[in-house]
């Protein structure tokens, strides 16, 4: 047996059985998806943002590395500040058209506008 953290234990706190086996929290795979398998939604926002508007890019799932990476991309071609939060990229201003339009070009087919705008 490997070691493994004790945080990550299922079940028993503790047993005086010296052949006891725990069991352990299975990391979950973020077993990266295509870009064409992807459906992005690209929205507009003002909510908690003192009326301020933002693009919003939601419904990414896969490697939290390469959403960064795509958060990035995103920010540089507009040519504007944002960030990466729960999975959602966040871009600064209304960019929707020009967000959609660089998915597309990258590759991510299933993207659609929703909302806002």
């Amino acid at each position: 047996m490997g070691k493994k953290s004790k945080k990550n234990r299922i079940g028993v706190v503790f047993s005086t059985n010296p052949d006891h086996e725990y069991e352990y929290e299975q990391e979950e795979s973020t077993a990266p998806t295509g870009k064409d398998k992807q459906v992005l939604r690209v929205l507009i926002d003002r909510k908690k943002r003192r009326g301020k508007e933002v693009t919003l890019v939601t419904g990414y799932k896969g490697n939290p590395q390469t959403l960064k990476e795509l958060g990035k991309l995103l920010k540089t071609k507009c040519g504007v500040g944002g960030s990466i939060k729960d999975y959602e990229i966040i871009i600064q201003g209304n960019h929707k058209q020009k967000v959609i339009d660089i998915l597309l070009k990258e590759g991510y087919s299933q993207t659609k506008g929703s909302g806002g705008n």
